[in-house]
């Protein structure tokens, strides 16, 4: 199927490495304009060098998404040298990690407010400054990576922001959907990327577990008995991104090789 995507111009949030880097590899492999945002200056410079071997156009850009006046210098650059902006995927987050929930006591507001700040305010940034690019040209397209931690119990940060992300998706997909973008949320599982090895060290010392038992662990959760890969979930966006997906406005899809045992309407 021709995704028919060739010349889009598209940001990705966080697409230094992890998740963020694969969607943008993705992207950048159907013939899409990229322009990645990230915090860190070396690696970003080192991913867009990457990119660039696909042959397109890369923009590498250093900002952090808690500062409103970054993202909007940002977005405007991309405006002006890539004269739009189609394509927005929001995957700039701190990880919730792999620890137990805290007891109600022992939870620090200041672990939360920061957790919104980053991940739920980031995203809500980055939509207002590229939708009126969209909404202007009468299409658009605004991926928002969440989270299937806001399907279960685990740390406060990480599965309020979660649904909070989903609630967002919506409100923006209703106001922005008859002026052509469509806005979705996708909820990644356990996915495998550079950092796979400390995660599974991270959880396996939080349950008092050896490294293979979390494994197993894991995997035992997940339908398809093996978690996804980046670049599996980047095949997930990639189609959200494109013209073909229209008929998904609003609705969240959960890309984590299915939840044993679950059913979700």
């Amino acid at each position: 199927m021709d995704l028919d995507l060739g010349g889009k111009r598209a940001v990705i949030t966080g697409g230094s490495r992890g998740i963020g880097f694969a969607i943008a590899d993705a992207l950048a492999a159907e013939g899409v304009q990229i322009a990645v945002l990230a915090r860190d200056a070396d690696r970003l410079a080192a991913a867009a060098g990457q990119l660039r071997a696909r042959g397109g156009r890369v923009l590498a850009l250093p900002a952090d998404t808690t500062d409103d006046k970054a993202v909007r210098a940002s977005i405007t650059q991309v405006a002006e040298e890539f004269g739009g902006v189609d394509i927005l995927v929001n995957n700039a987050a701190t990880p919730a990690g792999a620890a137990a929930p805290r007891d109600l006591a022992d939870i620090v507001d200041d672990d939360i407010l920061a957790a919104f700040d980053t991940k739920v305010l980031g995203y809500l940034r980055t939509a207002r400054a590229a939708a009126p690019y969209m909404t202007a040209q009468g299409w658009g397209r605004i991926i928002n990576i969440s989270g299937l931690a806001a399907r279960s119990v685990g740390p406060v940060s990480g599965s309020i922001r979660n649904v909070a992300i989903t609630a967002l998706t919506k409100t923006l997909a209703d106001e922005l959907g008859p002026h052509g973008v469509n806005v979705t949320v996708v909820h990644p599982g356990w996915t495998v990327t550079e950092r796979t090895g400390e995660q599974i060290a991270a959880y396996a010392s939080a349950r008092g577990v050896s490294e293979g038992t979390a494994q197993v662990m894991l995997s035992k959760g997940i339908s398809i008995g093996r978690p996804v890969t980046a670049a599996e979930l980047a095949h997930v966006v990639v189609f959200l991104a494109s013209p073909r997906s229209v008929a998904i406005n609003g609705d969240t899809i959960a890309a984590g090789g299915g939840a044993r045992g679950s059913i979700h309407y």
